[in-house]
C-alpha cells in the first residue's frame, strides 16, 4: 500500500483541495514564477514581451510575492514549531504506539508503518481486524482505564522497549443531544478521547524527555473547532485534545527542556470509517488521513495539520468570524447528522450491571 504522490488525484475526486494544490505546484511557485519575472525584468526579449504584455506580467510579479510569502511563512512555521533544531530517526530502531489501531484509520497507519520496517504496538479495546505482520504486536487495552494504560505501556515496555512515537488515534462517538447524552456518555467520551492522552504520555513521555527525541501525534477532529448538533460532547472532547496538543508543545520547551520531542496535530473532517458511518457523503476516505499522518511521522517534524486543507482557512478562524456567520455554520452541521449510523463496541470499564446494548460506544480511528 504504497503512499500516494502529491500529484496524484485524491481519492475523494476533484475537490477544492486538488485545485488548491495545483495552484501550490505550479502559479503560486516560485520556481515556475522567479525565472519568468528575472527573464522579463533583465533580459533584453523577455523586457519586450512584459512591456507588450504589462498586465499579465503585474499580475506575473503578484503570483511571485504570494507564492514568496507562502514560502517564508511555512518555513517559519516549519522552524518554530520545531525549536529551529533538527534531529534524525533510525527508522528500525524507533517503536511506535497506535491507539486505535484495530481499524479504521488506525489500521491503514499500522499498515503503512509496518512497511516501512518500523516496529508497531497497537492498543485496541477491540482484536485486530487483520492478520498482524511480523512487527506489528497487539497489545489489548480499555484507553478509558488507566490502570489498562499502565499494564499495558508495562508489556509493551518489557516486549519492545520504550516507544519513541505515539499515535493518539483511538476515539468514541454517541451522536447524542446534550439531553439525551448519559453521565456515563460523557465520562467515556472525554476517557477515551481526551484524558488517555494524559495518561499515555505520563507513561511514554518520560523516556523520550530523558532522550530529546520521540514524537507525540494527536489525531483530533475539525469537529474540535466547530461544532456540530448532537455531537456536542465529542466536539467538547476533541477541543481538549487540541488544547493537550497546544500545551505538550510549549512544555516540552519550558518545563521539559526537550526541544527535539516532535507534536504533530491532525485536524480532519469526518471520514469514511464505521465510527461515521452515515454521517456524510463528502467525509475522507480513511487511506487519505491516514497517508498524511504517516507522511508526518516519517518526516520527523512538528506539524499542524487541517484535512480538507482548504479548511484551514475557516474552521481554525471561525470563532473570530461574525456571530452571525459562526451560528449558521453551527446549525448547518445538523443536516450532515440525518443519516448518522456508526458502529458500536463495547468498553469493558462500561459494561457493568446493564445490558450490554445499554454500555455500547463507538469506537474506533476516525
Amino acid at each position: 500500500m504504497p503512499i500516494r504522490s502529491e500529484w496524484s488525484l485524491a481519492r475523494e475526486g476533484v475537490t477544492g483541495d486538488t485545485i488548491g494544490r495545483l495552484l501550490k505546484l505550479t502559479v503560486l511557485n516560485p520556481l515556475f514564477t522567479l525565472p519568468l519575472f528575472l527573464a522579463g525584468k533583465y533580459t533584453i526579449d523577455g523586457g519586450r514581451v512584459a512591456a507588450g504584455h504589462a498586465t499579465a506580467f503585474k499580475h506575473l510579479k503578484t503570483l511571485l510575492v504570494l507564492g514568496l510569502l507562502d514560502k517564508v511563512s511555512a518555513w517559519l512555521d516549519n522552524a518554530v514549531t520545531n525549536n529551529w533544531t533538527s534531529d534524525t530517526y533510525v527508522w528500525s530502531q524507533e517503536v511506535v504506539v497506535v491507539t486505535g489501531g484495530s481499524d479504521g484509520i488506525g489500521k491503514i497507519v499500522v499498515h503503512l508503518l509496518a512497511e516501512k520496517g518500523i516496529k508497531v504496538a497497537v492498543l485496541d479495546v477491540q482484536d485486530l481486524t487483520y492478520e498482524a505482520p511480523p512487527l506489528v504486536h497487539f497489545f489489548k487495552c480499555d484507553l478509558s482505564s488507566p490502570s489498562s494504560i499502565a499494564d499495558a505501556a508495562s508489556s509493551i515496555r518489557s516486549t519492545l522497549g520504550n516507544p519513541t512515537i505515539v499515535i493518539n488515534n483511538a476515539g468514541v462517538a454517541r451522536g447524542k443531544t446534550i439531553l439525551d447524552t448519559t453521565e456515563k456518555d460523557i465520562n467515556l467520551t472525554f476517557r477515551v478521547n481526551t484524558f488517555a492522552h494524559f495518561y499515555l504520555a505520563q507513561q511514554f513521555l518520560p523516556s523520550m524527555v530523558q532522550s530529546n527525541h520521540g514524537m507525540i501525534v494527536t489525531v483530533a477532529s475539525l469537529a474540535g473547532y466547530v461544532t456540530a448538533p448532537s455531537m456536542v460532547d465529542y466536539a467538547a472532547s476533541k477541543s481538549a485534545a487540541i488544547a493537550f496538543h497546544e500545551g505538550l508543545s510549549a512544555e516540552l520547551v519550558t518545563h521539559y527542556k526537550a526541544p527535539k520531542v516532535r507534536t504533530v496535530l491532525m485536524c480532519q473532517n469526518y471520514t469514511r470509517t464505521k465510527l461515521f458511518e452515515g454521517f456524510d457523503s463528502k467525509a475522507l476516505f480513511a487511506e487519505t488521513v491516514a497517508e498524511e499522518i504517516v507522511k508526518a511521522v516519517l518526516g520527523g517534524r512538528s506539524r499542524h495539520m487541517v484535512l480538507p486543507e482548504m479548511a484551514w482557512g475557516i474552521a481554525p478562524k471561525l470563532r473570530s468570524f461574525p456571530l452571525w456567520m459562526q451560528y449558521g455554520a453551527r446549525k448547518r452541521m445538523d443536516n450532515m447528522m440525518k443519516g448518522w449510523n456508526g458502529r458500536q463496541v463495547v468498553q469493558p470499564s462500561e459494561v457493568e450491571e446493564k445490558k450490554v446494548e445499554d454500555s455500547t460506544v463507538l469506537v474506533d480511528g476516525e
